[in-house]
């Protein structure tokens, strides 16, 4: 059976996200898990990767499910290092399940699919004329996802955050009433939110997108 490999910047695996994109691959491929923060503790984490002033920041989850949060700049090789082990190991597919730009990563010849080179350009596409309403883990990613979204050309677009890993249906409810009124299509931008927050934030009467299952659509199809 054919593999693709599956790296969450966080440890893996990944039991929320993975039956999301196992869904649409039907039994036509397995998926092989790695995690950039596999074998560490959080004191680990903390010393080595913990953010500083002006530097990216990610959120992702631990497998014993609490939340980290990490600096871009500092674990981008280690992410490298994932990518080339699993390219060495004959897997010729990898998602990055992170939507967060990553600028530099690459492949010898396996395919390295980017959530962040797809996303914004489908939703592009998608929205037309339409307002946009962006929900994301934290409030500090705020700048950077304006960024990434402009530099796929939507204009404009309003912002909340509520976070997969440790918001409440209360936090979640409370950000889609922020962008009622002001959105007509909402995306949630990171691949660790699930069906349970779309359904929450849908309670508004607004579209939501959901990124995993729109990668894993995606991914489905060329396999």
């Amino acid at each position: 059976m054919r593999k693709i490999g599956l790296i969450t910047i966080g440890q893996a695996p990944r039991h929320d996200v993975a039956p999301l994109i196992e869904k649409y691959l039907e039994g036509r491929a397995r998926l092989v898990q790695a995690g950039v923060l596999d074998g560490l503790t959080a004191e680990q984490i903390h010393e080595r990767y913990a953010p500083g002033d002006g530097e990216y920041v990610l959120t992702s989850k631990m497998t014993d499910g609490t939340a980290v949060v990490v600096s871009r700049e500092r674990i981008t090789a280690r992410l490298q290092g994932k990518i080339d082990q699993m390219e060495a190991d004959g897997i010729g597919t990898i998602l990055l399940l992170c939507t967060g730009v990553f600028p530099g990563l690459h492949t010898s010849g396996a395919h390295l699919i980017e959530p962040d080179k797809i996303i914004p350009g489908a939703v592009l596409a998608m929205t037309g004329g339409r307002r946009l309403g962006l929900i994301g883990p934290l409030p500090e990613q705020e700048q950077a996802m304006h960024e990434k979204f402009g530099g796929a050309g939507m204009a404009g677009f309003v912002f909340a955050a509520a976070s997969p890993y440790t918001g409440s249906e209360q936090d979640f409810r409370a950000a889609a009433e922020q962008l009622k009124g002001r959105a007509d299509l909402i995306v949630l931008d990171c691949m660790g939110y699930v069906e349970q927050h779309r359904e929450w934030v849908a309670a508004a009467g607004i579209p939501v997108v959901l990124s995993n299952t729109l990668m894993g659509k995606l991914v489905a199809e060329m396999v």
